[in-house]
């Protein structure tokens, strides 16, 4: 097959070996990004805060705030940020994407010594979709399992999924 040329299978459509990489989406609703936005507030005040309580105080407190400052304030804007472009890619979601449907493929758990969970391949298809894999790193669930479907929400032209639980 040559170089991202497409391969009908039935009703789905699959990527070659080059084709785009999907970019999963996780849910984060109006209230999670609203608590998540005050907390990232509150990061990029601690700072200031100390500082000025550093004056009447201790000269400590001062520099301690100085250091807060340097290291939350852009801490916060890179999370904001992030938050943002999830909310966004959602609304895309959430306005565009069609219903499909993803299939675990392979199942295993990985575990880097301070985070570990499960490592879920899935492979998602849906009428009109082309069919690709895509790999989920979560929380391990007693309920996964290889073959279980799960329901999915597509945007093909932003090359976007989010899975449903």
């Amino acid at each position: 097959m040559p170089d991202g040329e497409d391969v009908t299978d039935g009703e789905n459509v699959t990527d070659g070996e080059d084709g785009p990489t999907p970019t999963q989406v996780s849910k984060v609703g109006p209230w999670a990004a609203g608590w998540m936005y005050l907390l990232l507030v509150a990061f990029g005040l601690l700072g200031p805060f100390l500082m000025v309580l550093g004056d009447f105080a201790d000269q400590a407190l001062v520099i301690t705030g100085a250091v807060c400052t340097a290291v939350l304030v852009p801490l916060g804007f890179a999370a904001g940020l992030a938050v943002a472009v999830e909310r966004r890619h959602n609304r895309r979601l959430d306005a565009l994407g069609v219903p499909a449907t993803a299939e675990i493929t392979e199942l295993t758990e990985w575990d880097t010594g301070d985070d570990g969970g499960a490592m879920v391949v899935l492979r998602v298809s849906g009428p009109g979709l082309r069919t690709f894999e895509a790999t989920w790193k979560r929380s391990p669930h007693p309920a996964l399992r290889v073959g279980l479907r799960l329901d999915a929400v597509v945007d093909s032209s932003a090359n976007l999924f989010r899975v449903v639980l």
